[in-house]
């Protein structure tokens, strides 16, 4: 046995931020084309940020919570379709908020081949059979399969499945809804010496499905992300995601980043626009973005290629298991990404004590390079090799981890002052995984964060005016602390500029009046709202002290037939901001 690689990869556990909430994606209606879920958004809060806030910042723009997923803190919320863009805008104002975000669709990536092939060119392309001579796998490592669900009578594939979870259906039926999810589970683990059918990847590797695939190919990203989290939460190390968007994330990065803090690794399906732009989640740091090769070791006519593929596995006319029972060819980076992650499978099943880190470099290193010399857009780090792989596996011994992250405190800025909500920002560096980050004033910890950017509301009108002690503390996934140096703020008196948010939930704009209409309205302000007043064409019609308001309108009094409805909200500063739409009678 020897040592294990020398490397020392470096996660950068933190984004280049403006300090306000980031608002992802373009305009909405500039955003139909790539695909989200009308009436929805993703909205992370802030580490601090009280929960009574936060549901007053949704109920102020007509929102509601639909459910948070576990571990990342991600809540899917309901908003009025005509109201997308302007809650989306409204939220990303408020300083509670993290990120707000469309919850955007992804698309399987399997492209049907016609073309029926008796054998399967690519296991001894990629050295299999005689890296089987090492291992066939352990169904101690399973591999989650991220789809449209698997076929559960399929005689190669049904006595290998594990109990799962459908977000379609709210419920465990995992079979397959259109028959993605089958082919791409065949090609990961297939049963295999079974005197039938065909061979997968790792023989005696179990398969977790995962429905969040339709019928119609698309899957909402808050699904993707909810499928990592649960596959994780169970202690599954493998993941396979055979589905891409064009969209960028914070959603999808936080899933990812929860894998990857949390020793598992995220194999994802680069796409098939034979295009160097970036697909999602492959493209997203901690995910392993697989290109396809075909039957020549070149590039796959329809692969996605660019600096951010990490390496490269067959895809063309890849023989596998379909839905209903039988098999056939299909092509595209939807098989080559579990087949890259049957080889990760089988890493781990030979050598269990190996990290998340370490595994990713041995399938790095032990693959065939391919292209130019060294890392490449095309190839990444190079095609799979079974063997060379499992050869580096079987020679490493897994070192405990005993080195702490390193942590900096980059915002505020050393020596500024500061008043009311402060976001602090931390930025960590770990060669394993960052668990959370704890932030302190004066010595006393205020909260944490789990996730990426790592970031905590302070509200500094809880502490006296005067210079205060800043800092921030790291803890990676082996326990270990790396501890920021410590910087000074001037905290003066608070003075509030910041406006109320108001919104104006009944009736909506443009609506034809009944003969009588409840005006109803609600606000929000990061200190308080103090008084909310509605004006129908100029004229006050009614006041109320408190953060909502509800007025009976006798609409069928009014002489005229098109009313300008406003309402006004005010904080304790004299800060004002109205709502205001049009109604027809």
């Amino acid at each position: 046995m020897v040592k294990r690689l020398s490397w020392r990869t470096k996660i950068v556990a933190a984004f280049a931020l403006c300090f306000g909430v980031m608002l992802v994606g373009g305009p909405i209606d500039a955003a139909q084309g790539k695909g989200f879920v009308s009436g929805e958004l993703l909205v992370r809060q802030k580490a601090g940020a009280s929960a009574a806030s936060v549901r007053a910042a949704l109920q102020a723009q007509g929102a509601g919570e639909i459910e948070e997923i576990p571990g990342i803190k991600v809540k899917r919320i309901r908003v009025p379709e005509h109201a997308l863009e302007k809650v989306r805008t409204a939220l990303a104002r408020n300083p509670n908020f993290e990120f707000v975000e469309p919850n955007f669709i992804g698309q399987g990536t399997l492209v049907p081949n016609d073309t029926s092939y008796s054998s399967q060119w690519h296991l001894p392309r990629i050295n299999a059979p005689n890296g089987w001579q090492l291992t066939t796998g352990s169904s101690d490592i399973p591999i989650a399969i991220v789809d449209s669900g698997v076929d559960p009578n399929h005689p190669d594939l049904g006595a290998k499945l594990l109990p799962g979870y459908n977000w379609l259906d709210f419920n465990t039926d995992t079979n397959d809804v259109q028959g993605h999810g089958t082919a791409v589970a065949g090609a990961a683990a297939a049963i295999t010496n079974n005197s039938r059918g065909i061979a997968g990847v790792a023989w005696e590797n179990t398969i977790m499905p995962l429905v969040v695939l339709n019928s119609s190919n698309s899957a909402s990203y808050s699904n993707i992300a909810s499928a990592i989290v649960y596959a994780v939460d169970r202690g599954v190390k493998v993941i396979n995601v055979s589905i891409a968007g064009t969209s960028f994330s914070y959603t999808l990065q936080n899933a990812v980043d929860y894998a990857w803090n949390r020793g598992a690794l995220v194999f994802c399906a680069a796409a098939n626009n034979n295009t160097d732009d970036p697909f999602y989640p492959a493209a997203l740091p901690n995910a392993i973005a697989v290109a396809a090769t075909d039957q020549n070791d070149n590039k796959a006519s329809y692969s996605n290629y660019g600096d951010w593929i990490t390496i490269a596995a067959p895809g063309s006319s890849i023989y596998t298991t379909l839905r209903g029972g039988g098999y056939g060819a299909r092509s595209g980076t939807s098989l080559a990404s579990p087949i890259a992650a049957g080889l990760g499978a089988l890493i781990w099943s030979l050598n269990p004590d190996l990290s998340h880190v370490e595994v990713l470099e041995i399938l790095k290193a032990g693959a065939d390079d391919l292209g130019a010399v060294g890392f490449d857009p095309m190839f990444g780090h190079g095609r799979i090799n079974v063997l060379g792989s499992l050869s580096l596996a079987e020679k490493i011994v897994a070192e405990t981890d005993v080195t702490p992250p390193v942590v900096a405190l980059t915002s505020p800025a050393d020596g500024s002052a500061v008043a009311g909500l402060v976001t602090l920002v931390a930025e960590v560096e770990d060669d394993q995984g960052v668990d959370r980050v704890e932030f302190f004033v004066n010595g006393n910890r205020l909260g944490q964060d789990t996730g990426t950017p790592y970031m905590f509301s302070w509200d500094a009108d809880q502490v006296p005016a005067g210079w205060h002690r800043l800092n921030a503390q790291a803890v990676d996934t082996s326990g270990n602390v790396g501890v920021s140096q410590e910087i000074m703020v001037y905290v003066e008196q608070a003075s509030d500029l910041v406006p109320p948010q108001v919104a104006i939930s009944n009736p909506l704009p443009g609506a034809k009046l009944n003969k009588q209409e409840w005006v109803r309205a609600a606000a929000s302000d990061n200190v308080g709202v103090v008084r909310m007043e509605l004006y129908i064409n100029g004229s006050l019609m009614t006041v109320n002290n408190s953060d909502t308001l509800a007025w009976r309108w006798m609409t069928h009094k009014e002489r005229s037939s098109v009313f300008e409805v406003s309402v006004k909200a005010y904080d304790a500063a004299g800060n004002a901001s109205e709502d205001t739409i049009t109604v027809y009678k």
